[in-house]
C-alpha cells in the first residue's frame, strides 16, 4: 500500500522533524518506507532519513506492508503535510526555521597583511567576552582492529548491543533531569535515537559477523554515515555529521569502559577551547558558566551553534587547526557577532570587547525592568502580556520572562507526544500544574485544535483537498465526545485551582458554543456522580474564521471572552494560504481588510463588555501593539521572547483611552 503527497513541513525533513516523523513511523507494526526520486529509505531510521534530503514542497511516496499499514499511511501522509510538524511547540518558530535557509558560512582566517592578531571563523552565537582558556581536546579514540573467530561473534554483538543501550540510558537520564533546558532536550533525543537507529546498529552488526571487532566497526559505521552527510548538498544536514560522530565516540568509549573527558571543572567566564565538542557532551556542561565557545569545527546550523544561541554564549566556530594555537593561550577575547577571536588581547581588544558587552547589558537591563511591570491602559486597565504554550517544559522561561499567565495553552500537542491518546488523568494533572504555574494569572487552555494536518494517535482523519478548511477544531471535536469529554472533564478537574478559562477554536457557528456548554453540563454531572472535585471556568472562543467575526456581536452574548488568532485569521479574510510562497504578500496581518476584522471582533466584545485579547504572533510586534490598546484589547499573548519588548511598548504609550 502507498501513497503520494507534496511536503509542506517547514523546511523538510531535517534533524527534529525527521526524529518525529521516525517515532511516529516505529509507533506502527507495518514495515514503512519513504521514497524521494526513485531512492527508497526506511521511514524508521531517522539517519537514512536524513540522508534522503527531504524539501519541503517535494514530492513522496510513503509505502507500507503490514496489519496496520492503513492506519500508518494516514498518520504519516498527515505529517508530512503539516507545515508546523518537527518545530519547537511554539507558535513564533514560523519565523525561525530550525534550518537556516543560508548557506553555511565558510571559516575565514585572518589575511596575511592584517596586523591586528586576530583569527576570524563562523559567527555562530552573538555576544562578546573575556575569559580564561579552558582547553579540551580528548584523547582520540585509535581502535587496534583485529580479526574475531567465529565463536566470538554472538558476543561482540551482544557487546554492540549493551554498550548502545548504556548511551542511550544515559541519555535518557539527562532527558529525565528536570533541570535540562528545553532546547536542549530536543537535541539530546535527536542524539539518542541516532544512537538507537536500526541502520546505523544494522551496519556494524555486518562488519562484526564478518570478523570486525565492535570498536572498529561502530566507528568504521558512523564515519562511512557522516561521510554520506558531508556530501549531501545541504548546509543543515551536513552539520549532522558532527552528531554522527559524536554518537560513534559515546558508543566506542562505552565499548571500551570509559567515560568521555569532563566538563564540569570548566571555571566561572572561562573560553572552551576545542577542535570539536559533541552536543551530548556540551549539553550536559554547566553553561552557565561558560564566557565563550570556539572550536575548531561545526558551523552556523550545527548543534554547538545552536546549544551556545540558547543560553546566550558567544560562540565562533570552524577556525580549523588554527584552534589548536589557542590551547596554550591563558585568555581569549571573543565576539561571537563578528566571528572572530583573539588570544592574550591587548588594553585595545579588552576596550572592545568591554564596550560590547556593556552596550548588550544596557540593552537587556532596559528590557530586564519591565519584567515585573504590570503595564496598563490609560484609564489604568490592565494590559496583560500573557505567554503561548504548548508543553510544561515552557513554563520556567515564560515566568522568568515576566508572564503575567498563558494566553494559549496548544493542548493538541499533548495529543501529538504521545502514542495513543491521553488519559483524563493525565490532561487534568498538566492542565493543573500549568494553572498553579501562574496563579492567580490566568491560563487560557484552548481544547483540541487538530485536523487531518496533524497527526495524532487515536483519531482517523478523512482524505481532504484542504484540511484547513475541513473537519478539524471544535468541528471535530463535537464529531468525537468521547475525545472531547475526556478533555473537558479534564478541564473542569483542574479548574478548581480558579484561574483557568478555556477557549474553542475555529468557531464558526454559536451553536458549536452551545452544543459544547450541554457537554461541559454532563461532564460537570458525571464528575459530580464521582465524587470528583471540580471547578468553574470561563468558556470563550478563538476568533479565527470570518464567520465569527461576522457574527461577533451575537456570539459575544453566549462567552465570557474572544481572543484573536491572527495566523488562521489573515488566511482566512485574505483566502490565500500562508504557507504558498505565490500568495505569501497577501498573509499580513497589517492589511485593511484583517484589521478592520479585528477592529469590528473588538468593538463586538468591548460593546457587549467581556474581555478581547489576541494569541496570534502579531501580538508580540511592538509596531501594531499600540493599536491594538487602542482598539480595546487588554491581553496579549505571544512568545516569550516577546514579552519584555512588549510590556515596554505598553508601558510607553501616551495615555488614551481605547477607540471609540
Amino acid at each position: 500500500m502507498e501513497r503520494s503527497t507534496i511536503v509542506r513541513v517547514h523546511d523538510g525533513l531535517h534533524a527534529r522533524p525527521a526524529t518525529r516523523f521516525v517515532r511516529l513511523a516505529k509507533s506502527f507494526e507495518s514495515d514503512v518506507e519513504i521514497v524521494k526520486d526513485g531512492k527508497s529509505v526506511s521511514a524508521k531510521s531517522s539517519v537514512k532519513l536524513m540522508l534522503l534530503s527531504v524539501k519541503e514542497n517535494q514530492e513522496v511516496t510513503v509505502r507500507a506492508d503490514g496489519a496496520d499499514a492503513a492506519e500508518a499511511i494516514e498518520a504519516l501522509i498527515g505529517y508530512l503535510e503539516n507545515p508546523r510538524a518537527g518545530l519547537d511547540e511554539d507558535a513564533e518558530t514560523e519565523d525561525q526555521p530550525a534550518a537556516p535557509a543560508a548557506p553555511v558560512p565558510v571559516a575565514r582566517p585572518v589575511s596575511d597583511d592584517s596586523t591586528d592578531g586576530r583569527l576570524r571563523g563562523i559567527a555562530a552565537s552573538e555576544g562578546a567576552s573575556v575569559g580564561p582558556v579552558f582547553a579540551h581536546f580528548p584523547k582520540e579514540i585509535r581502535p587496534q582492529p583485529h580479526t574475531l573467530p567465529a565463536h566470538a561473534i554472538p558476543a561482540e554483538i551482544e557487546r554492540l548491543h549493551a554498550a548502545v543501550s548504556l548511551v542511550r540510558k544515559r541519555m535518557a537520564d539527562a532527558l529525565a533531569d528536570a533541570t535540562l533546558a528545553e532546547s536542549d532536550r530536543a537535541i539530546v533525543a535527536a542524539l539518542m535515537d541516532i544512537a538507537g537507529d536500526e541502520a546505523l546498529i544494522d551496519q556494524a552488526e555486518r562488519w562484526i559477523g564478518q570478523g570486525m571487532d565492535a570498536v572498529s566497526a561502530v566507528i568504521g559505521a558512523t564515519d562511512a554515515t557522516a561521510a554520506e552527510f558531508s556530501a549531501v548538498e545541504d548546509g543543515y544536514l551536513a552539520a549532522r555529521t558532527d552528531d554522527i560522530n559524536a554518537v560513534g565516540r559515546q558508543i566506542a568509549l562505552a565499548l571500551l569502559g570509559e567515560e568521555e573527558a569532563d566538563l564540569s571543572t570548566v571555571p566561572e567566564g572561562a573560553v572552551l577551547v576545542a577542535d570539536d565538542i559533541g552536543a551530548w557532551d556540551l549539553a550536559r556542561a554547566p553553561l552557565g558558566r561558560i564566557g565563550g565557545i570556539v572550536c575548531g569545527k561545526g558551523g552556523a546550523t550545527s548543534h554547538i551553534a545552536i546549544i551556545a544561541r540558547s543560553h546566550g554564549i558567544p560562540a565562533v566556530l570552524g577556525l580549523g587547526e588554527a584552534v589548536k594555537d589557542l590551547a596554550s593561550a591563558k585568555e581569549i577575547a571573543i565576539d561571537g557577532a563578528a566571528g572572530w577571536v583573539a588570544a592574550e588581547p591587548d588594553d585595545a581588544v579588552r576596550a572592545e570587547i568591554l564596550r560590547l558587552t556593556g552596550d548588550a547589558l544596557r540593552e537587556r537591563a532596559a528590557l530586564a525592568e519591565f519584567r515585573d511591570a504590570v503595564p496598563r491602559r490609560g484609564d489604568g486597565t490592565v494590559i496583560e502580556v500573557a505567554a503561548n504554550l504548548g508543553s510544561l517544559e515552557e513554563i520556567d522561561p515564560a515566568k522568568a520572562a515576566g508572564a503575567m499567565g498563558v494566553g494559549l495553552f496548544r493542548t493538541e500537542l499533548l495529543f501529538m507526544r504521545h502514542a495513543h491518546l491521553p488519559s483524563e488523568d493525565l490532561q487534568a494533572e498538566t492542565y493543573a500544574t500549568l494553572a498553579k504555574a501562574f496563579a492567580p494569572w490566568s491560563v487560557i487552555i484552548r481544547t483540541l485544535d487538530i485536523g487531518g494536518d496533524k497527526p495524532v494517535a487515536g483519531i482517523e482523519f478523512p482524505d481532504e483537498e484542504n484540511p484547513f478548511l475541513g473537519w478539524r477544531g471544535i468541528r471535530m471535536c463535537l464529531d468525537r465526545p468521547d475525545i472531547f469529554k475526556t478533555q473537558l472533564r479534564a478541564l473542569l478537574r483542574a479548574a478548581v485551582h480558579g484561574n483557568v478559562k478555556v477557549m474553542l477554536p475555529m468557531v464558526a457557528e454559536i451553536a458549536e458554543v452551545e452544543r459544547t456548554k450541554v457537554l461541559i453540563a454532563e461532564c460537570e454531572a458525571e464528575l459530580a456522580e464521582a465524587g470528583v472535585p471540580t471547578g468553574r471556568f470561563e468558556l470563550g472562543v478563538m476568533i479565527e474564521t470570518p464567520a465569527a467575526v461576522l457574527i461577533a456581536p451575537q456570539l459575544a452574548r453566549h462567552v465570557a471572552f474572544f481572543s484573536i488568532g491572527t495566523n488562521d485569521l489573515t488566511q482566512y479574510v485574505m483566502a490565500a494560504d500562508r504557507l504558498h510562497p505565490a500568495v505569501a504578500h497577501l498573509n499580513d496581518v497589517t492589511n485593511p481588510a484583517v484589521m478592520a476584522a479585528i477592529a469590528m471582533t473588538a468593538r463586538a466584545a468591548t460593546d457587549a463588555g467581556i474581555m478581547v485579547g489576541m494569541c496570534g504572533e502579531a501580538a508580540g510586534r511592538a509596531d501594531l501593539i499600540p493599536e491594538f490598546v487602542r482598539l480595546g484589547l487588554t491581553e496579549l499573548s505571544m512568545s516569550p521572547s516577546s514579552i519584555l519588548r512588549a510590556k515596554k511598548t505598553i508601558t510607553e504609550l501616551v495615555p488614551e483611552t481605547p477607540a471609540d
